[in-house]
């Protein structure tokens, strides 16, 4: 009786990844996070440069005049629809761009999140679900918090993503529990590895933090 082999499990050089930097900075005064600056380097180097060794290729995903990026030396990729529908958007825009570069999945991440594990990509593809998909969590006040946006995204769910971006469904978690998630947590080792920036007062920790851990 012959045994259905089980699948190939992609190498994290083969998974490309896209940094998510399509907000608007609403409560930093309209200011693009991706280019606030701790330790004299913009956030979006910071998490480049921890995601580099993760992964094989990279893009950016964000909206406006993607000159502001050229230092990066990054593709960076528009909203796959218009009128700014939010974080699944620009997942769709990586899978359209991994797609044409042969990518099996990509994975995502938030460019206001400096600190996120440095083993993402590999542990997400080791948790990932019946399906291909897999998100990253973390304690919080003792309850497991998923981090949606921190996610492995396989190209075969481009058009089931694309269909639910045109119905109207604009919410990351509620699109990815439909396609049986595994959810992977990370240890809080020194605070929460998905800190993220959002107001003045989070900038002024992250500098204090990236200064104790350089």
């Amino acid at each position: 009786m012959n045994e259905q082999s089980p699948p190939v499990m992609p190498k994290p050089d083969q998974i490309a990844a896209v940094v998510l930097d399509g907000g608007r900075g609403s409560r930093m005064g309209g200011a693009d996070k991706g280019l606030l600056q701790i330790n004299g380097r913009p956030l979006l180097g910071h998490v480049i440069n921890r995601l580099a060794p993760q992964c094989g290729l990279m893009a950016i995903s964000a909206n406006g005049d993607p000159a502001r990026f050229a230092a990066f030396g990054l593709p960076v990729l528009p909203d796959a629809l218009p009128g700014h529908p939010g974080p699944l958007a620009g997942v769709l825009a990586g899978l359209d761009w991994a797609a044409k570069n042969g990518n099996s999945a990509i994975v995502t991440v938030a460019a206001d999140t400096p600190f996120f594990p440095a083993n993402l990509v590999e542990a997400l593809l080791t948790g990932a679900g019946p399906l291909g998909v897999a998100i990253a969590a973390s304690m919080q006040k003792g309850v497991l918090q998923q981090h949606p946006t921190f996610a492995l995204w396989p190209i075969t769910l481009r058009e089931a993503l694309r269909q639910a971006l045109l119905d109207g469904q604009f919410k990351v978690q509620r699109f990815a529990d439909a396609f049986s998630p595994g959810v992977v947590p990370f240890p809080e080792a020194g605070g929460d590895p998905f800190f993220n920036i959002n107001a003045p007062a989070d900038l002024e920790l992250a500098q204090r933090m990236a200064t104790r851990t350089s």
